[in-house]
């Protein structure tokens, strides 16, 4: 009101100078702008138009700066899984913590699974738990616990499908995660291996190998998947110390993980004797 009190003052010609000024300010901010917030006054005089043409030049500004100031931050989930073979072996290994925001509410968290095929568990006598380091399917998840074992009991229905195929099984779980509404909207990620892959699954369709034989997911991923490759070509140390070595790394630099571990071991077949196995 004070600024068209002062406009009111100046001649009529140079009045409308003003407004046609304002005008087109306010007409280049609108475009420039990436939220607009108009201010519509009536007016039916030339100085009640100056004053609805200076708000709305500082609401546009306001707005704009707010809008680009705003961005949103990826999710990560609250853990690390690692997963590493060499030397004729494969080691799952992930911590136990489990948090609720800025708390810890629990720290040792049981995140890797082993699921054995229904035919080998029947045909397994009653009270022999047998090698531990052979068959099955190792599995390790993180993000959400609902939705995690979820996409377990739908991969364990998957391995029934098809029985010694943990890839197809995987891609016919990504299938149905992906287009699925339903499960869709779970939060959570994978990581299966076997005795002849180590895959990766996610929410977005994805079956990922990796070429070197190194995977994780989790807010500490990033960590424990640099130290691993950085110790996976170094003699005289085993698949489960090199994924020792790096979560006890991640643990240290991600607040989410910490150094209760659970590991899971499992022998691998090379690709040579599962050729000559085949024919």
């Amino acid at each position: 009101h004070s600024i068209a009190a002062k406009i009111s003052f100046y001649p009529p010609n140079l009045q409308r100078e003003m407004n046609r000024i304002a005008g087109v300010a306010v007409a280049s901010l609108r475009r420039s702008a990436t939220t607009v917030c108009p201010v519509t006054l009536s007016s039916s005089s030339a100085s009640a138009s100056a004053s609805a043409a200076a708000p709305s030049l500082f609401v546009t500004t306001a707005r704009s700066y707010s809008a680009t100031a705003s961005t949103s931050s990826p999710e990560w989930h609250g853990t690390t899984i690692l997963c590493v073979r060499k030397d004729g072996k494969v080691c799952m290994m992930g911590d136990g913590q489990v948090s609720m925001g800025p708390v810890v509410v629990k720290p040792n968290a049981k995140k890797i699974r082993r699921i054995l095929p229904k035919t080998s568990a029947a045909n397994r006598p009653a009270g022999e738990e047998g090698d531990k380091e052979k068959g099955g399917t190792i599995v390790g998840f993180a993000g959400s616990t609902a939705d995690a074992f979820t996409l377990l009991e739908r991969l364990e229905g998957k391995l029934d499908e098809y029985p010694g195929q943990l890839a197809r099984s995987c891609v016919e779980l990504a299938k149905g995660w992906r287009t699925d509404k339903y499960l869709r909207r779970l939060e959570a990620s994978l990581l299966v291996a076997d005795e002849t892959v180590s895959l990766e699954i996610t929410g977005n369709g994805d079956v990922l190998e990796s070429h070197d034989g190194v995977l994780g997911v989790g807010s500490g991923s990033n960590y424990a998947i640099a130290a691993a490759r950085a110790l996976v070509d170094v003699d005289g140390m085993s698949a489960e110390d090199v994924c020792r070595k790096a979560m006890t790394i991640a643990s240290d630099m991600c607040v989410y993980t910490n150094s209760n571990y659970m590991v899971e071991v499992m022998d691998t077949v090379d690709d040579e004797k599962k050729e000559g196995d085949d024919e």
